[in-house]
This record gives structure tokens, C-alpha cells and sequence, in this order.
């Protein structure tokens, strides 16, 4: 654990920042990464990529001064290995172990923390309305936002908490005004960001089916209701109700082009609908996403982009980076868009990923009926999204 104190290295050991590490793994370099973190941590949560070979072996394994032959064994001593843990401690102390040793040896600056503080804005260059589009991603989690400029006025859709600063600079360096803050829905798996970008003079708009759900300071919020447009300069951002994965769950149409999905349909998957009444309340919710999906976003023309609020690690980004994909192809590729209701319900019934970690508090918070400080908020958020209704990807292989 980072917190207990551990030795400093009696060698000097070589930091990797995560954005470093980061570009290392989509420039396509084989990276090889030992975890030191727990068992438990590590199969619910780590960094994976097509050329990331990852390795779990626990701190206190390097405790003692001989360590065991079978814990060396473990570890490939023909290449470079970065350490890592949860806040950077323990990997220090590992990598300089082993960097004793002979070993080749890293550690990745914060841990899980630092890769989790990674936050990159990509360019949607299929995007055809006004104005340009770009898609936040954040791949510690799969957390993925939007942001639309037009003229010199700018709206966020679904903002995190923890990028309230990035947001308002990102205006700044485009030089234009973020006019809104959108949320598509109460998040199970975040913090939104709406409520402090509202504290910064931003016109914050959550679903008007949220009031229902117990939002709190809903008289500070504008309330979207189906049909409800927002402008942008002149790019227009369209309210588009498609209930389900919750009650209160809202798309938006980004002029005409790309429909902002939430957690309702993603680029490899379709919602999970249990998260807000539970697994009682779950199959009447599959139903309503299956009429959603049915019925408002199937409907739209088969070039209109969709772009959800998550990515999974399945999920296989498109030539311009993002994970966005034309409708037309999402329907072609996941069987589950053309099935019959029945058969669409059972099957995302079926399969259902453990919930998201520390939803209940983390929803609360969304609502407003928590208060959360800065730290404890990010704390509650680190880990896997779990939103899709599968661990496997629905869409093509």
C-alpha cells in the first residue's frame, strides 16, 4: 500500500509521467508493466492496450531482503519494466528492488492516480454540422465527454468534476465563452462537473426527468426537456429523450450530426439498465432502452454519428481516433440492434459487468444530496466504468 512506509531506494530511480507512458502505448511500443498493487485491485482495474504486457506481482513480495526466485522469475529481465502501483510509492520502492538487481527498471510518476489525471481532447473530423467538434477521453475509466465550438461561444457535454479548470482553459485558448455545461444523465459512475462549472458562471442544463430522481438546486439548473434546443453560434444542440439506461436518460443531437448517447448505446455495447431501481426494476428499464433505441436513435439517418459517454476496453476507436461510429454501421455490426424485444431483453440481462464502485455515493453526490470534497470525489470515481450491459464487445468482433 502507498500509505505505509516503505524504504527509499538505496539506488536512484527513473520516473515515467503518464502522458509519457501514455504516448508510448499509442505509438504502438511494446510496454512492459509490473503492478505491484493487490491481487483484488488489479484484476478489477488496470492499464491494458494491444501491445501492454502486464504483470501483477504485489509489493510485499520485495519486502525481505532475498526475495523469492519465483517472484524474480516473474519478471522479464530483457527489456525495460515500469513499476507502478496505486500513488507512486510502492513501485518506487519495487523499482529500486530490482534495479539492485540488474533489472531495467522504471516507475510511473502517481500510479493509477496519475494515469487516471489523463485527460485528451481529439478532433471528431467526421463531424459535418457547424462549428467543430471535439471528444474528451479519459482512459483510465473510459469516460468520455464532448465539447462544441461555434463562433466564439463553446457547450460541454458531460463534464467531470475533475476537469472543471481544463474546460474553462480550453474556452480560453479557442478564445471563445463556454456557454453551457450539459449532463446526459444522472452519472453512476463519475462526478459530474456541472455543478461546479455552474459555480463558474456557466448555464448548467441537466434532464428535466432528474427532478424526479431528487435532484437538488434544480431551480439553478435549466431543465431539458424532449424537443429542447440549445444554440451554439450557430450549431444546435437538440434534446432527444431515450430513456432506459436510466428514467431521466437524454441524447443530444449536435446539429444534425452526431447524437451524444450517454450511457444509452456506446460504440461496442448498449446500456445496462439496472442501475437505478436496481434488479428489480431492470427489465422494465431493458424494455424502455429497447424502445429508445428503437424507436429514436435507429431512426436517424445511417450516417449520423454516435458518440457515448463511455469506451470500454474492447472498444476499437475510429480512424480519426475517437469513439464515434455512423449509426448505420452500429446497426449492422451489433446483432443486438436488430432483435426482437424479447430476445434484445434476456440478452443484456444476461451478462451484466459488476456495478460501477462506489455508485450509490457517487450518484448521491450527482443528485446533490452529498456534499464531496475535491479528494474524496476523485477517490470515488477511480476505477472501471462498468455502464455497458457487457464485458464483451455487442459490435462486430
Amino acid at each position: 500500500m502507498d500509505d505505509m512506509d516503505l524504504p527509499l531506494p538505496a539506488v536512484e530511480v527513473e520516473s515515467v509521467s503518464p502522458d509519457e507512458l501514455k504516448d508510448r502505448i499509442d505509438a504502438g511500443e511494446h510496454v512492459t508493466l509490473l503492478d505491484a498493487r493487490m491481487e483484488s485491485e488489479y484484476e478489477e482495474w488496470r492499464i491494458d492496450g494491444e501491445n501492454v504486457e502486464s504483470i501483477n506481482v504485489p509489493y510485499f513480495e520485495f519486502l525481505d531482503d532475498e526475495i523469492d526466485d519465483g517472484v524474480l522469475a516473474q519478471i522479464p529481465d530483457d527489456r525495460k519494466i515500469t513499476v507502478l502501483c496505486a500513488k507512486g510509492g510502492s513501485s518506487e520502492y519495487v523499482a529500486g528492488t530490482l534495479k539492485e538487481r540488474g533489472y531495467d527498471v522504471n516507475h510511473l510518476e502517481e500510479g493509477m492516480n496519475g494515469w487516471a489525471r489523463i485527460y485528451e481532447a481529439v478532433e471528431v473530423e467526421r463531424y459535418d454540422g457547424a462549428g467543430i467538434l471535439y471528444q474528451y477521453q479519459r482512459p483510465s475509466s473510459g469516460c468520455l465527454g464532448y465539447l462544441v465550438v461555434d463562433g466564439d461561444e463553446a457547450a460541454v457535454i458531460d463534464p467531470l468534476r475533475a476537469f472543471t479548470e481544463r474546460y474553462l482553459e480550453d474556452a480560453a485558448r479557442l478564445g471563445v465563452e463556454l456557454k453551457y455545461a450539459i449532463d446526459t444523465h444522472i452519472h453512476a459512475d463519475h462526478i459530474s462537473g456541472v455543478r461546479t462549472l455552474v459555480d463558474e458562471g456557466i448555464e448548467g442544463v441537466v434532464p428535466e426527468p432528474a427532478v424526479d430522481r431528487g435532484v437538488t438546486d434544480a431551480d439553478e439548473m435549466t431543465l431539458a426537456a424532449d424537443g429542447d434546443e440549445f444554440q451554439i453560434g450557430s450549431a444546435t444542440i437538440e434534446t432527444v429523450s431515450t430513456p432506459g439506461h436510466t428514467s431521466g436518460m437524454t441524447s443530444y443531437l449536435i446539429d444534425g450530426s452526431l447524437l451524444a448517447t450517454g450511457d444509452g448505446l456506446f460504440v461496442e455495447s448498449v446500456a445496462r439498465p439496472d442501475l437505478e431501481e436496481g434488479d428489480e426494476g431492470a427489465e422494465d428499464a431493458a424494455r424502455q432502452l429497447y424502445e429508445s433505441l428503437q424507436e429514436r436513435v435507429l431512426t436517424l439517418p445511417d450516417d449520423t454519428l454516435i458518440g457515448g459517454a463511455h469506451f470500454s476496453d474492447v472498444a476499437e476507436p475510429a480512424d480519426d481516433g475517437t469513439y464515434t461510429a455512423p449509426v448505420g454501421q452500429l446497426e449492422a455490426e451489433m446483432e443486438a440492434l436488430r432483435m426482437a424485444e424479447d430476445e434484445f431483453v434476456d440478452l443484456i440481462l444476461s451478462d451484466m459487468p459488476p456495478r460501477p464502485p462506489n455508485y450509490e455515493e457517487i450518484i448521491a453526490t450527482n443528485l446533490g444530496q452529498q456534499e464531496t470534497d475535491d479528494e474524496e470525489a476523485f477517490e470515488l470515481e477511480l476505477g472501471p466504468n462498468n455502464c455497458a450491459a457487457s464485458q464483451e464487445s455487442l459490435a462486430g468482433d
